[in-house]
């Protein structure tokens, strides 16, 4: 890929931990006869401007089953506080100069979301993180906690995140909408290493949101909205609506 002119490379980690408390081995969760680690690995490795695709994990299995399908896995701490310190450490010594953090539990997630977010950062010098945004649909989102909420200046860039509604719009205002935030991101390798290292904050841990950590510290979050719904793997009634979701769409392409 080239940026001014200048060869870029991207990374994409998948961090995929075994021991999620809501969903133990959630990985390895088998949807419509596929493993969910391989789908969303699959997904990021057709995204023509990704380099390489590797999955973090501390778990011997989600590794085994990664290496079987063929795969890049690194092996990390089971200490990691976020999925940023894992991919940290994951890319200690990756010389990408973009590396993308895809959750593991988002097996719909396409190739054209994860391009989304990189263009940014090759079309302005300036942009140091990205990541994504949907248009909610659904009103019962907006009031569900487990639907992360952004709000953007007119710059697009992140104003704050929440697990509340966001805005409140008391005033009921006809143009008000909500948007979801998608939890990719992608990263300059440079700020990836400074964003590891700056001390959890107050909003992060009140909201559990890592990404708060970078507005809390004066970092800009370029937003960018995208088409896609997610449809992602919190508990095991999930896999369901997801398989769901996948024979939908193999029926419409018949």
């Amino acid at each position: 890929m080239q940026k001014t002119g200048v060869r870029v490379s991207v990374t994409v980690v998948i961090p995929a931990r075994y021991g999620s408390t809501r969903f133990a081995g959630k990985p390895l969760a088998m949807i419509c006869g596929k493993m969910m680690i391989q789908r969303v690995y699959e997904n990021a490795a057709a995204c023509p401007l990704v380099d390489r695709v590797v999955v973090a994990t501390e778990h011997e299995a989600v590794a085994a089953a990664v290496a079987g399908f063929g795969g890049c896995v690194c092996m990390t701490s089971p200490n990691h506080a976020t999925g940023t310190d894992r991919i940290a450490e994951a890319v200690r010594n990756d010389d990408a100069d973009i590396i993308v953090n895809v959750q593991g539990d988002e097996p719909l997630l396409p190739p054209e979301a994860i391009e989304t977010a990189i263009h940014p950062i090759l079309r302005e010098s300036t942009i140091q993180m990205t990541t994504l945004k949907t248009r909610i649909r659904n009103p019962d989102e907006v009031h569900n906690p487990n639907v992360v909420k952004v709000v953007t200046d007119r710059n697009g860039f992140a104003l704050y995140f929440s697990r509340a509604p966001i805005p409140c719009a008391v005033s009921h205002e006809p143009d008000v909408c909500w948007y979801r935030h998608v939890g990719l991101y992608a990263y300059t390798r440079r700020f990836l290493e400074t964003f590891a290292a700056l001390p959890q904050t107050q909003l992060e841990k009140a909201e559990r949101l890592e990404q708060l950590r970078a507005l809390e510290h004066g970092y800009p979050i370029r937003v960018v909205e995208t088409d896609y719904e997610p449809v992602g793997v919190d508990v095991p009634e999930d896999i369901v609506l997801v398989e769901n979701r996948i024979r939908r769409a193999a029926n419409i392409q018949q």
